[in-house]
């Protein structure tokens, strides 16, 4: 073994921290009789030599050694090697992404082709591995062979073969996912894969085989699904509910290794798993794996210990991904799961819930009301899902209102979390209630703003409530006013800045004039304009702060003059002493400072005329969001839209995350906006299912929030601009 591997150069390569002269080492310790010393080595392997996926040098000259790995019989945990091979071979590029490529990543790209062709030209071996007698190994060639084999016919033949007589459950769903995967990879192979899924999902075959079909035919051939899914998954779902809860993996293991050291040949019985609810003792706690392949196999094991069937939550969010746009589908399926009488069943269903809420739009009262249900649950980590999910919903959680406002009540304890490092912030059930825009968040908010430390969202939480927050008005000024001006003067008063500008409280003029006279060098310029936001949102009653505002003024070109200008209009009115201001701030270097001087110069109105021209001037700028801007405030100085309603909609076009800021002004334009292609654009996105800001593979916190926000100013707009509701 190993043969040739002392001839390769491997201090001449790299990887991702360095010279790679220790990966001979990493390969040698992958066929180590000692578990701890393979699983450092394939941490190694993941961490240095596949780091992040990325494929160096060196990680082709492993591919060989790895090959001969995983066919020899005497090494053990041969199917994170499999795993392993699967990922460094298994990267396609398609004509897009090589369109895409840039000269700096010519070299990278040929890496991930070269690492495809050489794992496929060995790929034969993993027809040998899906017999094998480890599970392991078994459980890890099937998806090898559908990503890196180039028979598929043989391939797919071999996973229907196989099925029958494989005795492991868990391998038996890994043959159907890899059936899926060889389908969506080669489309004319997809007709046969789906006639085979779906006789296995109508077959009397285990209701978790069943739903492993189910979710593949979701995946390549959605249209071959059963027309009644919800009705047939229900099914399946409750038929798993009476399945035995999986074993803890670490009292298996624990179990195993003692009944060797006793030489009983028999594994000890596993512990139970350790009970959950409110009167549970805690559970012993185990110090973390030293690797960050350990790490994550631990994880894994914690995440399923107690449960039944721990693999069906990854089935249904392959099914779910598959349903796409069926919207009304996936919510039947998942207020059944959230009906279930298994708390992890009802775990994953609100996870998927958040999932599906944040990416498509529907509707959810019905779905949401059963997620606030989950918040009286006695498993924590079901109410603490439910409350996570309601706090990233704002308006749509309101019909989990009552049930938000009961935990609340019941649970002062959690109205502000601390953290290790950083400043505390509130809980998610306040937050969640608080931007539902429900008073019952008031107390909670009231007892923050009377802690030593100020929690960092509270301001935030407060511009929800609008006017059910005034009674807190006089504890935020209290706060402001004991605020010391130091290096943490920002971290302290923001949060009260934010509340007071939310509230206009303007008797709070005075404490904010203080910080504004006072800000500190360290973070003194965020600190200002908190200061000045705070007191433009007051309007006259700032009064006492014209001579501050006025000499910052006098710093033309500058944010702090655009900002002071801005709170000077909209203290005194005064144009003629702010218009000079803003028209030399349309001049800054920055694109974010001329934003921020065209958007107040709209704020002017018509008394803004004389800057028109400059206004003018930057609908061809560069800088989308600055040509945006500049036509919203040229509208809003001449009423014209023959110029800027075109900049708009074409930026509509271009950028999806400036349709809320076109929408709004489109919403404002009313029946100026008429006869424009306005209304055509607008009831195309009234009627999208998808979110327009969705992403695949991440998300924002605010992103729910800002769709609903731009369906409402479509809404708005399409009858200003029509006369007519959005459907008629």
């Amino acid at each position: 073994m190993f043969a040739g591997i002392d001839e390769v150069d491997w201090a001449s390569m790299e990887h991702a921290y360095g010279p790679a002269d220790d990966v001979p080492a990493l390969l040698r310790g992958l066929a180590s009789a000692d578990p701890a010393e393979r699983e450092s080595a394939l941490d190694g392997m993941y961490g240095a030599v596949h780091h992040q996926g990325d494929v160096y040098d060196c990680t082709l000259a492993c591919i060989p050694f790895l090959l001969e790995l995983v066919v020899d019989p005497g090494i053990p945990d041969r199917g994170g090697i499999v795993e392993l091979l699967t990922s460094i071979g298994g990267i396609d590029l398609d004509e897009d992404d090589e369109d895409e490529i840039d000269e700096d990543e010519i070299e990278g790209a040929a890496n991930y082709a070269m690492a495809a062709a050489a794992v496929t030209a060995g790929a034969g071996v993993f027809f040998e591995l899906i017999a094998d007698e480890d599970p392991g190994v078994r459980l890890a060639a099937p998806l090898a062979l559908a990503t890196l084999h180039n028979r598929p016919v043989r391939v797919l033949a071999l996973l229907r073969e196989r099925l029958p007589v494989e005795p492991d459950d868990e391998v038996r769903l890994a043959l159907v996912e890899a059936a899926g995967r060889l389908a969506l990879r080669h489309r004319p192979l997809a007709g046969q894969a789906a006639d085979w899924l779906s006789r296995l999902a109508a077959e009397a075959y285990p209701p978790g085989l069943r739903l492993a079909a189910l979710a593949q035919l979701a995946r390549c051939a959605p249209d071959a699904l059963p027309g009644d899914v919800v009705r047939v998954v229900s099914g399946l779902l409750r038929e798993l509910r009476s399945t035995p809860a999986a074993p803890d993996p670490a009292a298996v293991r624990a179990g195993t290794a003692a009944s060797r050291e006793t030489g009983t040949g028999e594994p000890a019985a596993a512990e139970p798993p350790p009970p959950v609810g409110p009167g549970a003792e805690p559970p012993v706690e185990r110090l973390p794996a030293p690797t960050l392949v350990g790490r994550v196999r631990a994880l894994s094991a914690a995440g399923t210990t107690g449960r039944r069937a721990p693999w069906a939550a990854d089935l249904l969010r392959t099914l779910h991904v598959g349903l796409d746009d069926r919207v009304e589908d996936r919510i039947a399926l998942l207020m059944d799961q959230l009906r279930s009488p298994d708390p992890w069943q009802r775990i994953d269903a609100v996870r998927m819930s958040s999932g599906l809420i944040r990416a498509w739009r529907g509707p959810y009262d019905e779905l949401v009301g059963l997620v606030g249900a989950q918040l009286a649950a006695a498993e924590p980590k079901l109410s603490d899902a439910a409350s996570h999910v309601l706090e990233e919903l704002f308006g749509l959680a309101a019909p989990a209102a009552d049930a938000l406002a009961e935990r609340v009540a019941a649970d002062p304890g959690a109205w502000v979390k601390e953290w290790a490092s950083g400043p505390p912030g509130l809980g998610s059930t306040v937050k969640a209630l608080a931007r539902v825009g429900d008073a019952r968040a008031v107390p909670a908010l009231a007892a923050a703003l009377e802690r030593p430390e100020v929690p960092h969202d509270v301001g935030f939480a407060i511009g929800c409530l609008g006017a059910a927050a005034d009674p807190l008005a006089g504890a935020l000024r209290r706060r402001l006013g004991e605020v010391g001006l130091d290096e943490g003067a920002y971290d302290r008063a923001s949060p009260l800045l934010a509340g007071l500008t939310a509230l206009r409280a303007g008797e709070a003029a005075p404490e904010v004039l203080r910080v504004l006279r006072g800000a500190p060098e360290y973070r003194g310029e965020w600190l200002r304009t908190a200061a000045l936001r705070a007191l433009r949102s007051f309007g006259p009653a700032a009064r006492c702060a014209v001579p501050e505002l006025r000499a910052l003024t006098r710093r033309p070109g500058t944010v702090a003059a655009t900002e002071a200008a801005e709170a000077l209009w909209a203290v005194t009115g005064d144009a003629e002493a702010v218009l000079p201001v803003l028209v030399e701030g349309l001049g800054a270097g920055q694109a974010h400072d001329r934003r921020a001087a065209a958007s107040a110069l709209g704020a002017l109105g018509e008394r803004a005329a004389p800057a028109a021209p400059r206004l003018r001037a930057l609908l061809w700028h560069d800088e989308l969001w600055l040509r945006v801007d500049a036509a919203i405030a040229l509208w809003e100085v001449t009423g014209g839209t023959a110029e800027t309603v075109p900049v708009l909609l074409a930026a509509w076009e271009r950028n999806r995350h400036v349709r809320v800021r076109v929408a709004g002004c489109l919403a404002r334009m009313g029946h100026a906006a008429a006869g424009s292609d306005a209304a055509q654009v607008l009831r195309a996105e009234l009627v999208s299912v998808r979110r327009h800001n969705a992403m695949d593979g991440g998300y924002g916190s605010h992103d729910t929030y800002e769709d609903e926000k731009l369906l409402a100013l479509c809404r708005q707009a399409f009858r200003g601009s029509t006369g007519k509701g959005p459907y008629t």
